[in-house]
Formats: structure tokens, sequence, C-alpha cells
């Protein structure tokens, strides 16, 4: 990857940030499963990171917490035989891991109360379905 990573609009990760490893896949590969190095392992540092801000620094500590080893989050991708297209594959779920933790919480929901005519059409439709089924019924039940 030559460039930073874009998470969102405002969110941009350093390519110097990200870290990669790369390893055999275990899947498949024919002739060449046992020496080429498919598996892709994508790190990035969140915890020592400028990319963002302390807000979303704190909100995808919390949202990341079982995925973060010492403020590090991995991404690992090895279902493509080639490197390449496991490297895409990484950038891509390490972008959309990010994006979503430090997404702003959703507004709080604002209870209401079906209306009048919401409450009488549900009345009115169970009654049609009891009655359905009692007329199924063999007489004398």
């Amino acid at each position: 990857m030559d460039g930073d990573l874009r998470v969102t609009a405002r969110v941009s990760i350093p390519a110097r940030e990200l870290s990669w490893r790369f390893s055999r896949s275990s899947g498949p590969g024919g002739q060449g499963v046992n020496t080429t190095d498919s598996r892709v392992e994508l790190c990035w540092d969140l915890a020592s990171s400028p990319a963002l801000d302390e807000v979303m620094k704190d909100r995808a500590r919390q949202r990341l917490g079982g995925r973060l080893v010492d403020g590090v989050v991995t991404v690992v991708a090895s279902e493509y035989r080639s490197q390449l297209r496991n490297r895409d594959a990484a950038i891509t779920r390490l972008a959309a891991l990010v994006r979503d933790a430090v997404a702003p919480p959703a507004p709080a929901r604002r209870a209401t109360r079906p209306s009048a005519g919401a409450r009488r059409r549900r009345l009115d439709e169970k009654k049609r379905r009891g009655e359905t089924k009692r007329l199924r019924r063999a007489p004398g039940d």
C-alpha cells in the first residue's frame, strides 16, 4: 500500500503506522501452498496513533476492547491464494473496523406509543385471526 488508509472523511491512518506480517496460509493454493506467504496480518497501534483525537480514541478503545492487545489492533486475511488480494482484504477490514469503532453513538430513542388507530387495527386483526382458527376446528370442540 502506497498511501494512507482513508477511514472516514476526517480520519486517515498514515501508512507508516501500519505494520504488515506475512506467513503461509492454511487454505487452498495448489503446488505453491507450501512456498507462498499469502496469509496477511495488518497491525495498527491505536494507543499511540496521532490519527485519532482523544474522544475517538476512547470510543475506539471501548468498542474494540476485546480485539486490542497492548493497544494494537490486528486484522488477518487468508481467504485468497494471492498475497495481494489478502492485503486488499485486510486493508478493507481494518478501515471498516475503525470506521465502526469511531462512529458517534446513535441518538437516544424517543419513546412513543402506538396510535389509537394502530391499536384498533391490531385488535381487529387478532379477532379476524381468531375467527379463522375457530372455523377450522372440528364441530363439537
